[in-house]
């Protein structure tokens, strides 16, 4: 039976998310802000809706619904969820978010699953967490379906850091550098998918591929892969006065992630590391390399 899906901000994430309901034979619908970006989406099948979502935007039915859409970039709330959620009614088969594990704050490198306390220590963090709060709320009055997914770093074709590291910007010394956890791209957008269709109505769900390493690691790894110098690396307090303040926010907090609740319910990465899911990568970042997309 064929759905409606309602996938709001269709970013990078958002397409391969429609991918793989275009497949089963689903119709889909893509709310974005930039009217040049429509044309991409309908090429791929995809009915484009041009909407600011800081607006009166009107909000069309479907069956599913994916928010993808980050929080404003200020502040410790999510107003432009929060306002859409007051006119949204309870889709048949739910309302997925992605949210993030920075929702968790600083565990000091600890191996964390989805019983750790809420402590976010950034304002993004906090943005988010208030995002998962209004969408309780949503549901307890509606009784909607809501499934949330907490995001670590996502990498995947044309996501790895190339212009940082063909300008040859420092890194965080390795015995400096604190744990971070990261997801492919498209393991990402199958675990959305799986999540809204196997998870439990106000369950949240952390997603990664259970594999946490560095962020210098991760930074050396892809220079090695695309063929360029490894960067220079600095101590912390040389970082404080060279790296911008969102850099320098995620060397504040180190946790390992634990997918424990999503690989109980069936799912695993197909990327099970860096390792597995950094080549395929390659084709579109060495593009990039020889100056074809900057």
């Amino acid at each position: 039976m064929t759905s409606h899906i309602l996938i709001v901000g269709c970013g990078d994430i958002g397409l391969r998310i429609a991918r793989l309901h275009l497949a089963r034979g689903d119709t889909v619908t893509g709310v974005l802000r930039r009217v040049d970006a429509a044309s991409a989406l309908l090429a791929q099948g995809i009915t484009p809706l041009i909407a600011d979502l800081d607006g009166d935007w009107s909000i069309p039915p479907a069956d599913a619904v994916y928010w993808c859409a980050p929080p404003p970039g200020q502040g410790v709330d999510d107003p432009r969820l929060a306002a859409a959620l007051q006119r949204l009614p309870p889709p048949a088969q739910g309302l997925l978010y992605l949210s993030t594990t920075g929702v968790y704050g600083d565990c000091q490198g600890r191996w964390i699953d989805e019983a750790e306390p809420l402590k976010p220590r950034s304002e993004r963090g906090q943005r988010r967490l208030a995002a998962e709060l209004h969408l309780r709320t949503w549901s307890a009055r509606t009784g909607g379906k809501a499934v949330t997914l907490r995001v670590p770093g996502i990498y995947g074709p044309g996501r790895l850091p190339v212009e940082r590291l063909k300008k040859g910007e420092p890194i965080l010394r390795l015995e400096d550098s604190p744990y971070t956890n990261r997801i492919h791209a498209d393991d990402l957008a199958a675990a959305a998918v799986f999540a809204l269709a196997w998870g439990l109505a106000g369950g949240a769900y952390n997603v990664s591929d259970g594999r946490p390493t560095t962020m210098t690691d991760y930074f050396l790894q892809c220079a090695a892969l695309l063929d360029l110098p490894a960067p220079a690396q600095v101590d912390l307090a040389e970082a404080r006065s060279r790296f911008s303040p969102m850099l320098l926010s995620f060397m504040e907090e180190s946790k390992r992630i634990a997918p424990t609740r999503l690989q109980a319910l069936g799912w695993s990465p197909c990327y099970a590391s860096l390792a597995q899911g950094l080549p395929d990568c390659l084709e579109s970042d060495l593009q990039q390399t020889s100056g074809s997309n900057t």
